[in-house]
């Protein structure tokens, strides 16, 4: 090897030996390990969850000078490598892949060599002397992989959820606009895909205003459990090689760092056994998604056409929609909603099997657990954003179609049951289908009603409402 070649890697090692590391690399040896061992998908851990790990170890270690745990020297340059690493510093360095060793040893150890190296330069030392600044013995202090990892998790995950449900809440409002605006407009109903009775507009969106506020308050009822945090229970739940008070002061300084309403676990063991948390949160998730993929059809139904379709609406042109058929528009915002959903609904699939497969102490499947919870917070978040400015808020509803179809349902045929009876208005609706003929003109033209009493019982807004008809 050249000696210029030489000089661009620095020899670290650990109890598995030496390797070379790139001399520039705030990373150490067990990083390049994992980068060398895990090739897998090219894709890193999202930085909102790096940046809670490295306000943990921000925490611990002020926590631990207070303690006399830590030369305060020493902390200090930790927490000051902290700071750097959160406003924005050394981002590039994360690059443990997201398909890791098990429980995230790999990236926890990413953070610790990183933060160990940032403080060692500080001090004026070079990258790799680890006697000034230690990854294990002094950014880790009193901590394992087994209670940092899932900490980060929760609080990564609480602080993405809350712009979701920012999201959402403001998707429903202008579903709840719409369903204003609307709500003079008479259309078909549909059950089974068939013509049903009557409906306005503006109760249909109400109905998806409604369904989508529940899910979001779901979301937000599931988050309120990943607020307990397991820190200080170092390696099993015990808090080996930690102070007593430890736990309590990083959970409170993190309060700070991080601005959220967490708390110390009233039972560790359980905080680092179990990931149902995860679950409750990834399954109100996954209702939430459930829902919207059946809005988005609807509203990709709604919008069929222009000629062929039921084109009871229409929604903004965003781009051209074929490389062949000229002036052709696609609802490519619902499509696009929809692809988001059914990702989420299969994260949550992985998640679910992920957090099953712990085994004591340990669920080491929790890089997938935090990925794809993350993934699915992360798309549905900015997804929401695009259907509601892009596609909802810009929807317009074609009136005379809506209202066309409305009068020409033979669901309409249903208000004449406590009139005519249920056999005689079956028949109705079994001569309009033979003959084509609408279901007012077979009723003047047998006589059942006349056309005063017709425009009386066939009023559209009227078989919106509860009410039984009589003449």
């Amino acid at each position: 090897m050249s000696k210029k070649k030489a000089n661009m890697f620095r020899i670290e090692k650990d109890y598995l030996g030496e390797m070379r590391v790139p001399a520039a690399a705030y990373y150490g040896v067990q990083t390049a390990r994992a980068i060398e061992n895990f090739s897998i998908s090219g894709q890193t851990s999202q930085p909102v969850f790096t940046m809670a790990m490295v306000s943990i170890k921000k925490a611990a270690a002020m926590a631990n000078v207070e303690l006399g745990c830590l030369d305060g020297k020493i902390g200090n340059m930790i927490i000051l490598a902290c700071d750097r690493i959160l406003n924005g510093e050394f981002h590039d360095q994360f690059l443990v892949d997201v398909y890791q060793a098990g429980a995230g040893t790999s990236h926890h150890m990413n953070v610790n060599e990183i933060i160990a190296n940032v403080a060692i330069e500080m001090l004026g030392g070079a990258k790799g002397d680890y006697s000034r600044v230690h990854p294990n013995d002094h950014v880790n202090y009193g901590q394992s992989t087994n209670d940092v990892y899932p900490a980060a998790m929760r609080i990564a995950a609480l602080q993405l959820s809350k712009k979701l449900v920012k999201n959402l809440y403001a998707l429903a409002e202008t579903f709840k606009q719409k369903a204003e605006s609307s709500d003079s407009i008479v259309k078909s109903g549909r059950t089974h895909l068939q013509d049903a009775v009557p409906i306005r507009v503006g109760q249909e969106f109400l109905g998806y205003t409604d369904s989508l506020l529940k899910a979001t308050r779901g979301i937000e009822k599931a988050s309120e459990s990943l607020k307990e945090l397991g820190i200080g229970g170092s390696a099993v739940g015990t808090g080996i090689n930690t102070h007593p008070e430890y736990a309590g002061r990083v959970v409170a300084k993190l309060r700070n760092i991080v601005n959220l309403d967490i708390r110390e676990s009233k039972n560790r063991f359980e905080s680092m056994q179990s990931n149902a948390p995860f679950v409750e949160l990834s399954g109100a998730i996954r209702t939430l998604a459930v829902e919207v993929i059946r809005i988005a059809n609807d509203i990709r139904l709604m919008n069929s056409g222009p000629n062929t379709g039921l084109a009871e609406i229409d929604l903004p042109a965003v781009q051209p929609g074929s490389s062949i058929m000229p002036g052709k528009v696609n609802p490519v915002i619902p499509e696009m909603m929809n692809m988001v959903c059914f990702s989420v609904v299969g994260n949550d699939l992985s998640i679910a099997l992920a957090a099953q497969a712990g085994q004591f102490e340990l669920n080491v499947m929790m890089p997938l657990i935090q990925y794809k919870l993350l993934d699915a917070i992360f798309v549905l978040t900015n997804a929401a954003k695009i259907f509601d400015e892009k596609c909802i808020s810009g929807l317009t509803v074609n009136t005379e179609r809506c209202q066309d179809y409305a009068m020409r349902s033979l669901g309409i045929v249903t208000v004449l049951n406590p009139i005519i009876g249920y056999s005689k208005a079956s028949e109705v609706v079994k001569e309009s289908v033979r003959t084509g003929k609408s279901v007012r003109d077979i009723l003047l033209e047998q006589n059942f009603l006349s056309q005063e009493q017709l425009n009386q019982v066939l009023s559209p807004m009227s078989m919106t409402e509860p009410g039984i008809r009589a003449l």
